[in-house]
């Protein structure tokens, strides 16, 4: 292991470069006019107090330590201490009406500043070591490989946004200039990440699955979408969990994506191939873990192995499983192709939900690059509409111009909630769940959408 620069080095580094460049920057301007002049000059200098001022803790009047709430309820005064269990839940699924209905609890520490959600996950990348940790990288890895992510949520979290440090990043390029310290207090971390053996993953699948409150016996699988790194993939996942106050099993499937805005020939490629391998990681969820009910979530290019490995799965369905809920978001997926491997979704699954978007900037791109709409795009003529598919035009609260409006789906609290009420009640027609929601009706039936009001 490489040995550790010590801070004071490092911030002499990083000054010694940042005084270089700007000397660079002061060279090479000194032709421009007055004003072009002064702008380039300064700009520098107020991105660098940025920088300072983002990297500057919070004063904290205790150091922080992680929760995560025990597996089994406490036990009486006076009994023997039992061994620590595997983390059920998490701070924000005791509510006031759930703690109503638990035993007594035994006088607890004071509680830290971040939560811990653990995200069960499968993956055909390639792992790669690391001086601290596991990793996967962008390479296929051609197998099914199994492990579990404990990721920290700040306290201070406000949903349903991914607290990450501050970073600067050559657009298009993986080369990042300036990246914040990472810390728990304020960000979402990896607090651990482990390979498993499939024994040992279904051992704590099972301990999750089946100790959830609120999502007792339910899984939530995650299929992430074009250009998404492994770690951001745990994060979206643990988010959605979290925000969701999903306390059953929450399991990610990360297919090889090339986490790059120029990759996107790269990842349709990627998807398609790990079809098998997601194939038997939803067999393996399905039918191995004590879940009475599954529901997934695919988004974007992760759309197409899902739904090609649905119509293969489907029908073979344990007696006495069923999939719960199916939501499409944003599925980066011909129009043709998506009606054809849909239309006999809804025999398998309790529901089934699209979420389109008119001002998806990462669907109009597919569009231009395949000269065709994508199903999860609402073009002139009106959103794709499926007999047995819930679809809901989500184009006005579809806001977040960072994120190319592409995670709409987990980034505005909206459309989160009426995925919690989802997986809660199954609830149809949308309206009835969502009352603001307009219905539109149309010769290939009703679609319903977002008023204007609703951003």
């Amino acid at each position: 292991m490489a040995p550790e620069i010590p801070p004071a080095v490092l911030n002499a580094l990083i000054s010694a470069i940042a005084i270089l460049l700007y000397a660079f920057v002061w060279a090479a301007t000194r032709d421009l006019p007055r004003s072009a002049k002064v702008l380039a000059r300064a700009v520098p200098l107020v991105v660098g107090g940025l920088v300072l001022a983002a990297d500057t803790p919070l004063p904290h009047k205790h150091a922080a330590t992680p929760r995560t709430v025990a597996s089994r309820p406490p036990q009486p005064a006076g009994t023997p201490p039992r061994p620590a269990a595997e983390p059920r839940a998490y701070a924000r699924i005791d509510t006031d009406e759930t703690r109503g209905r638990q035993p007594p609890e035994a006088p607890r520490a004071p509680a830290g500043e971040w939560d811990v959600v653990p995200v069960l996950y499968g993956t055909d990348r390639v792992r790669t070591g690391e001086p601290r940790r596991i990793a996967y990288s962008t390479d296929r890895g051609r197998r099914l490989e199994l492990g579990r992510a404990l990721v920290t949520v700040p306290k201070l979290h406000q949903a349903p946004t991914i607290d990450r440090p501050f970073a600067i990043r050559v657009p298009y390029f993986q080369i990042t200039i300036y990246e914040q310290r990472e810390d728990p207090r304020r960000h979402f971390t990896l607090k651990e990440i482990k390979a498993l053996s499939q024994e040992e993953f279904v051992k704590l699948a099972r301990e999750r699955v089946g100790g959830g409150r609120t999502f007792k016996d339910q899984a939530l699988v995650f299929v992430h979408g074009y250009n998404t790194g492994f770690d951001f993939a745990l994060y979206r996942t643990a988010q959605i969990a979290y925000d969701l106050k999903f306390d059953g099993g929450a399991f990610l499937y990360s297919w090889p994506s090339g986490g790059g805005v120029l990759g996107y020939g790269y990842d349709r490629e990627s998807a398609t191939q790990a079809e098998p391998y997601l194939q038997e990681f939803l067999a393996l969820v399905v039918k191995q873990t004590g879940a009475k009910s599954v529901s997934v979530i695919a988004h974007s290019m992760g759309n197409l192995p899902l739904l090609n490995v649905l119509h293969d799965m489907a029908p073979a369905l344990p007696r006495g499983v069923r999939l719960n809920e199916i939501i499409l978001a944003a599925p980066d997926v011909d129009r043709d192709v998506f009606a054809n491997l849909a239309a006999n979704m809804k025999q398998y699954a309790r529901g089934v939900t699209l979420y389109c978007s008119a001002n998806d900037r990462a669907m109009d791109a597919a569009r231009k690059v395949w000269g065709l709409p994508r199903a999860g795009d609402v073009p002139r003529g009106g959103p794709i509409v499926i007999p047995g598919i819930d679809t809901i035009d989500v184009s006005e609260t579809s806001t977040d111009v960072l994120s190319l409006n592409h995670s709409s789906y987990a980034e505005k609290s909206a459309l989160l909630n009426d995925i919690g009420l989802l997986l809660q009640t199954g609830e149809r027609p949308p309206e009835l769940r969502i009352p603001i929601l307009e219905r539109v009706r149309t010769p290939n039936g009703d679609f319903w959408r977002y008023p204007v009001a609703s951003r």
